[in-house]
């Protein structure tokens, strides 16, 4: 799959969701500091920008994208619900509470963060409302398993356009993508690049081979398995470099030598036990 930074995913609903964003989690302490680097961020290309309620810093953002220049039909702004919000009517306070802090008018992608039982169907309908008064151009999940789809599907009237969970080489979870591929579903992987940990003698021969770093090889291989990739960093080189892996392809064997670097490890929460 040959791509560029401005080429974009296709929705289900024909909204075009850009292959490369930056992620904000843990971009909040810090306002001016967070303001900065997500300038920097589009400064260097990028045009999708994801964020979240809990991450305290949508505000930060919101100033990041007016004060960017770029205008705003350019870039594709992401938000979460959190697990505290969920419910119909708390839901939609929730969101005018963010669009606010974002200083948004209209929302490119609306996510509920966690399944939490007995809540997320009931989310589901708010989020479907605001899908159809279109304050949202789609709608989503995140950290949503098989069965929490399967569960979520049987009643709901739009299926999510968006599934965005944690994966990498070290928890490719392929049945879950192969699920959310074959309902039209996009999946966006957190954590992409391993919190890290990227010191694995795989990655170290193929940087060789193809002259890129280890977390470059990995965002190839995620991106040439059809899933957007939102990787965070706090350093303008990083951004640079979380960005130079448009110019190669990985090899087929190369791929599947990746696939076999799974253990199932987990970096976050398992999403059957939100916190």
């Amino acid at each position: 799959m040959v791509v560029r930074i401005e080429d974009c995913a296709v929705l289900q609903n024909g909204v075009r969701m850009p292959w490369l964003g930056f992620g904000s989690m843990g971009a909040g302490a810090n306002p001016e500091a967070t303001v900065e680097i997500v300038a920097e961020a589009i400064r260097a290309g990028y045009r999708s920008i994801d964020t979240a309620s809990v991450y305290g810093n949508e505000a930060s953002v919101g100033r990041a994208i007016r004060q960017s220049g770029v205008p705003r039909e350019e870039l594709f702004i992401t938000t979460k619900l959190f697990n505290t919000d969920q419910g119909y009517e708390k839901t939609l306070r929730a969101f005018d509470r963010s669009m606010e802090k974002l200083g948004l008018e209209v929302l490119d992608l609306y996510l509920v963060h966690w399944a939490i039982q007995g809540k997320y169907k009931e989310t589901w309908r708010a989020f479907e409302k605001l899908y159809r008064d279109g304050l949202v151009r789609a709608i989503g999940v995140s950290n949503f398993l098989i069965h929490h789809l399967e569960d979520l599907l049987a009643d709901c009237e739009i299926v999510p356009m968006v599934n965005q969970y944690e994966y990498h080489p070290l928890l490719s979870q392929p049945e879950l993508l192969a699920y959310c591929q074959s309902k039209g579903i996009q999946v966006t992987a957190y954590f992409p690049l391993m919190q890290g940990r990227l010191d694995h003698p795989t990655l170290a021969e193929l940087s060789n081979k193809y002259k890129k770093t280890a977390a470059q090889i990995v965002l190839r291989w995620e991106l040439q398995k059809g899933v957007v990739v939102i990787p965070k960093t706090s350093t303008a080189a990083r951004l640079t470099e979380n960005a130079n892996i448009f110019d190669f392809i990985l090899a087929e064997e190369d791929m599947e030598r990746i696939d076999r670097m799974n253990t199932n490890t987990r970096f976050n929460h398992h999403p059957d036990d939100p916190k």
